[in-house]
């Protein structure tokens, strides 16, 4: 059931959403050197990797580590790299991912394939057998402020407490953080 409710919703909200993702992308296209879509290797479900992608929100030559892990990344983001971060436009093309089964709606955001630490706390908790997803428990619960063993807390919660009505419960919160644009340090 979860994944033909991935597919329609992705498909639906691809299509709906087709003229802004036209929009952000010439955006990307016009303010910034470099491809439109940017291919991220993600840890996926058993760890497998997987190509992510996203808007481009950061110069094509920003190094390939989780953007806390940059001393200045204010200095890497490209002109509307800030404000498609802040409004999560950024996140559009893993509608992408969604449709091609890497990812769900809901579950853990996959793992930069360098996060060591939050990859192996995952794997000591079983939270890597979880489908990563667009969002999850653990991102309407702090997002890009919380701390690695926090963040593995939560998603144990959400595999142990995982059902259909929690997921829609979860889209909608994150909606409404996307909105209040909670959470979100760039």
């Amino acid at each position: 059931m979860k994944r033909f409710f991935d597919l329609c919703l992705s498909l639906f909200l691809f299509l709906f959403l087709l003229v802004p993702i036209l929009l952000v992308a010439l955006m990307v296209r016009i303010t910034s050197d470099g491809p439109v879509i940017y291919w991220s290797d993600r840890v996926g479900r058993n760890n497998k990797i997987f190509r992510m992608p996203k808007f481009r929100t950061m110069r094509a030559d920003t190094p390939a580590v989780a953007t806390h892990l940059l001393a200045n990344p204010d200095q890497f983001l490209t002109p509307i790299g800030s404000f498609l971060r802040k409004s999560s436009l950024d996140e559009l093309p893993q509608l992408w991912s969604i449709v091609h089964g890497d990812m769900s709606f809901v579950g853990p955001r996959p793992a930069l394939f360098n996060q060591g630490d939050l990859i192996a706390l995952r794997t000591q908790y079983g939270v890597h057998k979880v489908m990563p997803g667009l969002t999850g428990w653990a991102q309407i619960n702090g997002r890009d402020e919380l701390p690695i063993p926090e963040k593995v807390k939560l998603e144990v919660e959400y595999m142990q407490q995982q059902s259909f009505l929690m997921d829609i419960k979860i889209i909608f919160l994150t909606f409404v953080k996307v909105l209040r644009r909670e959470g979100i340090q760039h």
